[in-house]
């Protein structure tokens, strides 16, 4: 089953949504999983609403404490549910989906519950869900080997293929000895080609990543004869001419030959062929656009020839800034795409577009702690102090360890305090960053001068 986008939920289901989503925000964590949980009994495919229940459950876990004794207990109080959701699986997916989801409210981390969810979710034709179960899992158990490579599978059959390869370059330097997790990883590389560039990159990232060398001497003989491969994908292009895959393989190899212009001509025909448009061929093609200009600036300078060098490099960030703006009024429900153009208006300085763009982007849980980062900048732009600390934290209360994420978050906390005229606040948001990265920006000299006084 297709995911279902909020605009395109029922009324009840968008309704419950909103509420959910506004007593998330009020920390209200019980009433927002409720709501949720309505809202996914009328439409149990809109992914969204499942994203954010999970990440409220998880909240609520980790304030409710417990060590690894309450955890087990857990399990014990609903084994018999278990067992039951377990017995369900092959025959009544769905029902067994629904029993799985009232086990994760018990525990969301618990990895018996996610393995029977992420079964079910599978079973019940929903693959998008069990990789939201996953993804939320691997966060906080990032070193079970057996999780990410299922992840890496799930995303892997649903065509995401560089968030794949990262699961399976994990998976590598988790157990680099391995055979099946070295062809795991193989293909991984060989299929992320079909959406991007740079096979000769990827054969030096297996060589850091997989000690068998024969492995990467194999990836390395893959991408040395383009004009076979390229014969190749333009026979699999015959014998299934409405294979996308096969068509961005092509376009793929074309491009690391230098042949932008063919591999331009290939997408746009299987865009029209197909007689819609469709997001990752439009990331294909954006990406293939930027590879030409970037291919010509250093053909440009390598020839001396710098003043038009420096107009096409102006030319190329004209395209990507435009090219955001397109995408987003092609799809005006994919958050990715307003996140990215959200970023681009703010480097611009056109801060008021930027919010706007920022605050829809944070509906997505994978750019929400990003997306209020951004905004607190907008608003610090604008002189709007206090409104910029909301957004900060906010941004917090998503953020786990300290990551470059959370220290960006905390640095700019400090800058807005200080501004603020609260000094002694903006030292403690500095010293949490000096204890654990003394070299971040300017918090070492900060915290000096601080000791000083």
């Amino acid at each position: 089953m297709a995911e279902v986008t909020l605009e395109a939920a029922p009324r009840k289901a968008r309704d419950l949504f909103d509420k959910g989503f506004a007593a998330m925000e009020r920390g209200n964590l019980d009433y927002a999983v409720a709501m949720f949980e309505a809202a996914l009994d009328i439409e149990p495919r809109l992914l969204r609403a499942r994203k954010f229940m999970r990440a409220a459950e998880i909240k609520r876990r980790q304030a409710g404490g417990g060590g690894a004794l309450a955890r087990g207990l857990t399990v014990l109080t609903h084994l018999p549910a278990l067992l039951s959701a377990q017995a369900k699986l092959k025959k009544r997916p769905e029902e067994a989906l629904r029993a799985s989801e009232k086990l994760l409210k018990a525990d969301p981390l618990q990895i018996l519950f996610i393995n029977l969810h992420a079964q079910a979710a599978v079973a019940a034709g929903l693959p998008e869900v069990a990789v939201l179960t996953l993804e939320y899992a691997h966060e906080y158990d990032s070193k079970n080997i057996e999780l990410l490579r299922w992840l890496g599978r799930l995303y892997r059959d649903n065509n995401q293929t560089q968030e794949s390869r990262r699961c399976f370059e994990e998976a590598a330097q988790l157990k680099p000895n391995d055979p099946d997790t070295i062809k795991d990883l193989k293909d991984a590389v060989a299929l992320d080609s079909m959406q991007k560039g740079g096979w000769s990159d990827s054969a030096t990232d297996v060589h850091e990543l997989v000690k068998d060398k024969g492995a990467a001497q194999l990836l390395e003989q893959t991408g040395r004869d383009l004009d076979d491969l390229i014969a190749e994908a333009q026979g699999k292009i015959q014998q299934e001419p409405e294979n996308i895959n096969y068509r961005r393989l092509l376009a793929d190899y074309l491009a690391r030959a230098n042949r932008f212009d063919e591999a331009l001509a290939g997408l746009r025909e299987a865009q029209t062929s197909m007689g819609r448009t469709d997001p990752q061929v439009d990331r294909a093609i954006g990406s293939l656009v930027i590879q030409k200009f970037e291919y010509e600036i250093e053909q440009l300078r390598a020839g001396a020839k710098t003043a038009e060098a420096a107009a096409q490099e102006q030319s190329l960030r004209e395209f990507i800034f435009q090219n955001a703006r397109e995408l987003v009024a092609r799809y005006p429900n994919d958050l990715q795409f307003r996140y990215d153009l959200g970023v681009l208006l703010f480097e611009r300085g056109q801060i008021t577009e930027a919010i706007e763009e920022f605050q829809i982007a944070q509906r997505n849980p994978q750019r929400r702690a990003r997306a209020l980062f951004f905004l607190a900048l907008c608003f610090k732009q604008k002189g709007q102090f206090d409104i910029a600390l909301e957004q900060l934290d906010k941004s917090l209360e998503e953020l786990g360890p300290m990551d470059d994420t959370k220290k960006d978050v905390i640095y700019e906390m400090g800058l807005l305090q200080e501004a603020m005229g609260h000094p002694a606040k903006a030292v403690e948001r500095f010293k949490e960053i000096y204890a654990v990265d003394i070299r971040y920006k300017d918090v070492a000299q900060r915290m000096e001068q601080a000791y000083k006084k």
